[in-house]
């Protein structure tokens, strides 16, 4: 038997009581940037690269132009780009509300199409993201009407102050690995994590890359531990893992990008942004060479992002998956439940 439509009038009641908590957590952030003096800004989606990390898969298009001739396009992955464009014009504070889209990404936690939260701030250090991501968690609750966070019977209070690790700590706690012993800035050794993650019980392949394992590692031995009872910050990622983020002053194999888990869920990625031309050219380049070699294919780079760089001031921001959030605050066990109109074919 097949499910029933999402806009069939009875499923549509049983969804509603969700999406009206997700209408007030909306309109509820709106009001607590409006009062930390944020301008909402609107970019648009349709962009000459979609972003550069290996593992996002985007969706292509084509612009025909006035001339008949096509040019290829993509949707973008996150608002990212054209955000940092308005700081490098001259905007401080800013956030959107922004659909993105992934491509090979479906599940209970994924959607093709998706709502993320994106916001910058101008001449402030990373960690004052922490401190909004902790408000917006307590905004959700009240929202919903909660006391809890809540995801496949794993509660977390949004009201008690987050856990903050560093992921070579989460790493040693959960999985019994030395990560920054496989790394040294952006230069990193798969052999070497490899051989930890067979001895901590992982299997792994011979051609497996050190992203690719640590990725493998992260999924499947820490994430499930992160933000029991209270929200979990992991920290300082290795450089390697950190394209788009500032190294660390005190570590180079470190850089200033942090993740925030609730039950278990990732629902954010913040980072203190990287702001030189040269350095973000050579990581997205490496970036591509890897998904060239593991997927066969590579974005373009937007040439218009990386001169616009050389302008940018010193910020911070950070990418919220919307709609995970409103997930845990309505105690919702699928994506689909708290988004408006869910794509087809889930």
């Amino acid at each position: 038997m097949s499910p029933t439509p999402w806009w069939n009038p009875a499923r549509h009641a049983d969804r509603r009581p969700a999406l009206l908590a997700r209408a007030r957590l909306q309109a509820a952030l709106r009001g607590w940037f409006a009062g930390q003096d944020f301008l909402e800004v609107d970019p648009v989606a349709l962009q000459v690269s979609p972003g550069n990390e290996a593992h996002l898969h985007a969706f292509a298009t084509e612009a025909i132009g006035n001339d008949g001739q096509p040019v290829q396009m993509y949707l973008h992955t996150s608002p990212e780009f054209a955000m940092k464009k308005l700081l490098s014009a001259g905007e401080e504070r800013i956030f959107a509300f922004a659909h993105v889209w992934r491509n090979r990404e479906r599940g209970a936690l994924h959607s093709p199409e998706f709502t993320m939260l994106e916001w910058y701030r101008v001449g402030q250090d990373y960690t004052v993201l922490m401190e909004d991501c902790a408000a917006m968690l307590r905004l959700a609750a009240e929202a919903a009407g909660v006391t809890t966070l809540q995801y496949r019977g794993i509660t977390c209070d949004p009201f008690a102050a987050p856990e903050r690790l560093s992921v070579a700590e989460a790493f040693g706690r959960f999985a019994g690995i030395d990560l920054l012993a496989t790394c040294d800035g952006a230069e990193t050794d798969a052999a070497a994590l490899r051989a930890q993650a067979r001895a901590a019980g992982i299997k792994v392949r011979d051609d497996d890359t050190w992203s690719f394992l640590l990725s493998k590692i992260l999924v499947e031995k820490v994430e499930p531990h992160l933000g029991h009872g209270r929200a979990t910050i992991l920290d300082r990622y290795p450089t390697a893992e950190a394209a788009l983020a500032r190294r660390c002053a005190d570590d180079a194999r470190v850089a200033e990008r942090f993740e925030i888990y609730a039950c278990g869920v990732e629902l954010a990625n913040g980072f203190g942004e990287l702001t030189d031309p040269a350095e973000q050219r050579r990581r997205f380049e490496a970036e591509m060479d890897e998904k060239q070699g593991i997927y066969g294919e590579r974005y373009p780079l937007d040439e218009d992002f990386l001169a616009a760089l050389a302008f940018m001031p010193a910020a911070s921001g950070i990418a919220l998956g919307f709609d995970r959030l409103v997930m845990l605050a309505t105690h919702a066990p699928r994506i689909d439940d708290v988004i408006w109109t869910p794509v087809a074919g889930g």
